[in-house]
């Protein structure tokens, strides 16, 4: 295949090779659910979601895993001030999580496992890096000896003398070296106790870190494709994951994937900073398209400042993608997806080049446009089926159910158009008899509804204004 995609590992854009041929193996870093989901949580699943529709349609199948961490310090403390056990606070935050995945398009994953289902694989993780002399048991803690691996650090080139202390546990002064960092934390006895499980090295839970290596190599195997996840990530959760698999045996992933952050107000969106959009508010303002328009158009590797002027001026592009969709069916007919433009699978292939991607999509639209001018019934249908396969990849699609029906009942679609016929019919009779100022009060009255008739060669149209 001609796919070429940025590893951050080689710092470089790299051909991309499946491990087994017609197979893609993906492992994405899913959400800590401690609190509900911002959209800068989400881009990192939307931006994978696109590649994994990109690599389907190029006829790979795709095994897609994307974990939930449902135990950490966070999640306890959050529950805690809360006043609920700890595992209602991550359940409902995690439902939370799936509704934003949910309501923005993006497909379901292959396999999303949880943390706390995975503590026996972590323990065999653990006691082969004990039984390598790659970590270290003390005061009920377990520790990965960052010395023991000389090519720690190799992932986001730092070496370990410039690196601070891992600070990851309260108990730093039990470590060899303090940028060591906790594979398993001792059961405190502040913590609840159905928040620790039995090991050889007594009650406790999982560090972070060690959560991901051990789900990925339960579903995916010692050695799988692409391993994703946001730029902050990168360092320190992806350098130890990197470091404490392939110390256990594991050659691990082929290719890192890193998605930019979603800053606001010049600074990364995060719930510490207090500088969040969540999803369930946003897509009150915006429908939900528009905002998965929003963040899949830029480059996946970009920092998207968000602003509300930028998420109209994306609702506003997209919008004119969807006029032109249900503009053609009306005059054509659904017309099922074509062959995709050249051009448009060129950007994708070119590291998931979605920027120039869209605009081969407004570039079709435009000529479809005009052929709707011109009365060219042919073009309209091959541009349509052009714009429709594009945006099918983008999984932004207008007639796309998820988006074409927007969750509601299709009865009252039903309703509502025939009712807006019906007002429409009244107006082109009172024209025919030329009684003018009623047809002008009948589309009076649909412009303050909220409906707004545009007139063409075809008879007239209607949509909802924005």
């Amino acid at each position: 295949m001609s796919l070429r995609l940025y590893d951050t590992a080689a710092r470089a854009v790299r051909d991309f090779t499946p491990l087994r041929a017609g197979e893609v193996s993906m492992y994405v870093c899913g959400l800590t659910v401690q609190g509900p989901p911002h959209i800068g949580h989400v881009r990192a699943a939307l931006a994978f979601d696109v590649l994994r529709r990109w690599l389907t349609h190029g006829g790979l199948e795709v095994t897609f895993v994307r974990n939930v961490t449902d135990v950490d310090d966070k999640i306890l403390a959050k529950a805690a001030a809360a006043g609920v056990e700890w595992w209602d606070w991550a359940y409902r935050n995690e439902l939370a999580c799936t509704r934003a995945y949910q309501v923005l398009g993006t497909l379901p994953p292959t396999y999303e496992p949880r943390a706390t289902g995975h503590v026996p694989e972590m323990v065999e993780m653990i006691a082969r890096l004990v039984e390598r002399g790659h970590a270290y048991a003390a005061g009920g803690d377990v520790y990965f000896d960052v010395r023991s691996w000389p090519a720690y650090g190799e992932l986001t080139g730092q070496r370990v003398e410039d690196l601070q202390p891992a600070a990851d546990s309260d108990t730093e002064d039990l470590k060899r070296d303090p940028r060591d960092f906790a594979l398993w934390k001792a059961h405190k006895p502040t913590d609840p106790a159905t928040a620790s499980w039995d090991t050889p090295w007594g009650r406790g839970r999982p560090g972070w870190h060690l959560e991901c290596s051990a789900m990925a190599h339960k579903y995916l195997g010692e050695e799988f494709d692409i391993h994703g996840g946001g730029l902050d990530l990168r360092f320190p959760h992806h350098e130890n994951e990197q470091a404490q698999s392939r110390a256990a045996g594991d050659p691990f992933t082929r290719y890192w994937l890193h998605n930019g952050w979603v800053t606001l107000g010049g600074e990364k969106m995060s719930k510490s900073l207090g500088n969040t959009a969540l999803v369930d508010e946003v897509v009150t303002r915006v429908r939900p398209v528009e905002l998965r328009y929003y963040l899949v158009a830029p480059h996946y590797r970009s920092t998207v400042e968000f602003t509300d002027a930028a998420l109209a001026e994306a609702g506003a592009a997209y919008r004119r993608l969807e006029s032109f969709v249900r503009r053609a069916v009306e005059r054509v007919g659904v017309t099922e997806g074509g062959p995709l433009p050249a051009a448009f699978a060129a950007a994708l292939d070119d590291d998931l080049g979605t920027p120039a991607a869209v605009a081969v999509a407004h570039e079709h639209a435009r000529t479809g446009n005009t052929a709707l001018a011109e009365g060219d019934d042919a073009a309209v249908a091959a541009e349509l089926g052009a714009v429709r396969a594009m945006l099918g990849v983008l999984g932004l699609d207008p007639l796309d159910p998820q988006w074409a029906e927007g969750g509601t009942d299709t009865r009252l679609t039903e309703v509502t158009d025939g009712l807006v016929r019906l007002a429409l019919d009244q107006r082109a009779a009172a024209r025919a008899r030329k009684d003018y100022a009623a047809a002008d009060a009948v589309r009076d009255q649909l412009t303050t509804l909220g409906v707004v008739v545009e007139d063409t060669p075809s008879g007239p149209r209607w949509e909802l204004s924005r």
